[in-house]
């Protein structure tokens, strides 16, 4: 029986061999091969894209000890502890604050859209990843439209029906880099995979 991290090296030696080919750079494929990974899904190759050099500035945040924010408790979760620690690198995800809740009913909003514009207002320029909600992400490019904050790096991988592609296609639009997978797909498992091929490539090179 393969150990754990056999598994995952046989796991990448066969996306390797049924991708063949790619145009993606050498601190792109890492987040792409996680990605397809964790979703079991070969198709998402062609739905991953990058904008302003994201992966090699998320890398470079990291490598810095940029703190990490979340839109939910499932992508806070999955995000890889050790690589983290070594880095020192600070998570936030307020979803759960008991503010947001009473914001988010005061006003009518989802929990996801009070939480990320308290992590914008507390944290400021962080690498943001959003794994679920596309109010979140709302939020975000709002602020940055807004010229709030300038994230070092967003992931922006909500899934769903509503909203999803618009949301997205707002992240893609601001003059940050941008982690994205076009269409309704993403999910907490495929935005965590994101952010921990970033973190072990920065734990790596550090």
């Amino acid at each position: 029986m393969l150990k754990p991290h056999e598994i995952v090296l046989e796991s990448f030696r066969i996306i390797e061999s049924e991708v063949g080919e790619h145009d993606f750079d050498a601190q792109e494929w890492p987040v792409v091969r996680r990605i397809i990974h964790a979703a079991g899904d070969l198709d998402l190759l062609h739905a991953v894209s990058f904008t302003h050099n994201a992966a090699g500035e998320g890398v470079r945040a990291l490598k810095a000890g940029v703190p990490i924010v979340t839109d939910v408790n499932m992508v806070a979760a999955g995000v890889h502890k050790p690589a983290r620690a070594a880095l020192g690198v600070d998570l936030h995800c307020y979803i759960d604050a008991p503010e947001v809740a009473q914001s988010a009913r005061e006003q009518e909003l989802t929990r996801s859209y009070c939480a990320m514009r308290k992590a914008v207002h507390e944290i400021g320029s962080a690498v943001y990843v959003v794994g679920n909600a596309p109010t979140a992400l709302f939020a975000l490019c709002e602020t940055v439209s807004q010229g709030l904050i300038s994230p070092q790096l967003i992931i922006a991988m909500p899934v769903g029906f509503v909203s999803v592609v618009e949301s997205k296609a707002q992240a893609l639009d601001l003059d940050v880099p941008v982690i994205t997978v076009h269409g309704r797909k993403g999910g907490s498992a495929v935005a965590t995979a994101a952010i921990n091929a970033l973190l072990l490539m920065a734990a790596e090179q550090t």
